[in-house]
């Protein structure tokens, strides 16, 4: 049989609206973000009523994605669907380590809202900018952004998404000189909507920060597998160190996902804004089975069909 897995969706799917479902529909949801809102005053219309170029801002894009990220898996599991593990694309995992048992969804609360100071400091001290780079292998990308950065400019692979889709960041001048360049080479360029050059150098700074805060909090070593971005394996040990890294290194999703697929990963249900994950995941193992948790209607359907397939 089986197991499956609640992935947590990141930065970049964050939109107007995203969580009211959840907020008025289930009761461990509406507690959540009743307290988020009592530590940090304003998230709750900034997550339903705020504007897209508001929510884009990292400082409040990382709170505010968080809770539809954990409270869409909190109301899973009042529908009786539990994780066997979990993962998060970057910001997703700080989600996922709550989910897991490293500190509370409380906790977790205040762990992001950290963490989006950190790198709005880190993205308002530099010109920079993210766009995927498809139709194309990492290593294609590896060797552009290499020839850039040999004539000056900063630009670094940093999200290793699917076998055919690479994320850079770096200065916006760099990646205007990546995109004629990757087009020559049949791909095709997208700019994302975040705000910062995330899991690049460009976050060193922020992930020196975090690491401090964290050092400070007693976490707690996961109940479940928690994989991580920074290894692509599970969280044995070192949770502060994994973490803070995690904010300046690349995220190996697409190793991540193979790695939970040799470990007996089935089923992979995307808990949070968006269903980037779900196809990311279908392009990495057109075989597993895939679900988007993104509003409190979907769940229903979501457990009756893992049910079915266990």
């Amino acid at each position: 049989m089986g197991k499956t897995a609640i992935v947590f969706s990141g930065q970049g799917a964050q939109y107007p609206g995203m969580g009211k479902s959840f907020y008025d529909n289930s009761k461990v949801a509406k507690k959540l973000y009743d307290y988020a809102e009592t530590v940090r005053p304003g998230t709750i219309a900034q997550s339903f009523e705020g504007t897209t170029e508001e929510l884009k801002r990292t400082e409040n894009t990382q709170p505010c994605l968080y809770l539809v990220d954990i409270c869409a898996a909190l109301a899973l599991m009042e529908m009786g669907v539990a994780a066997d593990g979990v993962a998060g694309f970057s910001l997703g995992e700080i989600a996922a380590l709550a989910y897991g048992g490293a500190y509370t969804c409380e906790e977790g609360f205040s762990i992001v809202t950290r963490r989006g100071g950190y790198m709005q400091q880190a993205a308002d001290e530099h010109d920079t900018a993210m766009a995927a780079v498809l139709k194309t292998d990492s290593t294609v990308v590896e060797k552009i952004c290499s020839d850039i950065r040999s004539g000056g400019e900063k630009i670094y692979p940093v999200n290793y998404n699917s076998p055919v889709q690479t994320v850079v960041a770096g200065s916006k001048d760099a990646i205007a000189q990546l995109k004629p360049i990757a087009k020559e080479q049949g791909a095709r360029v997208i700019d994302l909507a975040v705000g910062a050059a995330f899991h690049s150098p460009y976050m060193d700074g922020a992930a020196q920060n975090f690491k401090e805060y964290l050092g400070g909090l007693n976490l707690a070593e996961p109940s479940l597998p928690v994989y991580a971005n920074y290894t692509a394996a599970p969280y044995e040990g070192a949770t502060v160190d994994t973490l803070s890294k995690q904010m300046n290194n690349p995220v190996r999703w697409c190793d991540t996902i193979k790695r939970m697929c040799a470990d007996g990963y089935t089923d992979f249900i995307e808990a949070g804004a968006g269903k980037t994950l779900c196809g990311l995941i279908k392009k990495i193992a057109p075989e597993a089975r895939v679900y988007s948790a993104e509003t409190y209607e979907s769940l229903a359907e979501i457990a009756e069909a893992v049910k079915t397939d266990a």
